[in-house]
């Protein structure tokens, strides 16, 4: 693994490419769609699929390729990311969310500093979002190995489609998004409620993790035939 300076760069960067694809194939997909909301979200599932299966690969040898505050957390609370660099790995994401969708505005001519008046609430949001997150934490946590990048790219694309909120499953990308005001942004006032969902569903994936793991067994004691025989 990389020296912090680097993986903090690689989270950096990578997190701005996921929100510039998001984003970008969301405003290209709404102007081509002509008005029709499912072959938009259809093209903007296909980019970022593909977007985050390429993103994974490529920085994932480099910093893990978390790219999402509670899959960081969740790595540094079973040890397996030092727990010293969580914050500097959160602030680096937060910081990419916001610098991918500057760069998704800035290729398609449009304002720079925007924020969404896209609300997105509701208590049926709110659990297709911790849903989302707890299934993302399980694929994350249970993919066999070198297999994550596809499994966590085909498990988003699915969750796009079968969860209300369109999965943002990642309070980076919320808080990115809520500075685009496009197909795939979020308004601030709905920020909140999204990420204290993940974080629940991140705490949920989590123990349902734990719950898989397999335990020791236990030698049974011998029954009574057994010990008439001794």
């Amino acid at each position: 693994m990389a020296d912090l300076r680097t993986r903090l760069l690689a989270e950096s960067m990578g997190t701005a490419l996921l929100l510039a694809i998001v984003i970008g194939s969301g405003i290209m997909a709404e102007r081509l769609a002509g008005g029709n909301a499912a072959v938009a979200l259809l093209a903007n599932t296909a980019a970022t699929v593909c977007g985050l299966y390429v993103l994974i690969e490529l920085f994932g040898p480099i910093s893990g390729a978390h790219f999402n505050p509670v899959v960081s957390a969740a790595l540094a609370l079973r040890g397996e990311m030092p727990r010293a660099a969580l914050a500097p790995y959160m602030a680096a994401q937060l910081v990419g969310a916001v610098l991918g969708a500057w760069l998704a505005h800035a290729m398609f001519d449009m304002t720079l500093l925007q924020f969404s008046t896209r609300l997105r609430s509701g208590p049926g949001q709110w659990m297709a979002e911790a849903v989302a997150t707890a299934g993302l934490l399980l694929v994350v946590l249970r993919a066999p190995a070198g297999r994550a990048s596809s499994l966590v790219a085909a498990y988003i694309g699915a969750a796009y489609w079968f969860t209300a909120s369109t999965s943002f499953a990642n309070p980076a990308a919320a808080f990115g998004r809520m500075f685009s005001n496009s197909f795939a942004g979020i308004a601030p006032a709905s920020v909140p409620g999204f990420v204290m969902a993940e974080c629940a569903g991140a705490v949920i994936g989590l123990g349902l993790h734990l719950l898989l793991q397999p335990r020791a067994v236990q030698p049974a004691p011998p029954n009574l035939v057994e010990r008439s025989g001794d």
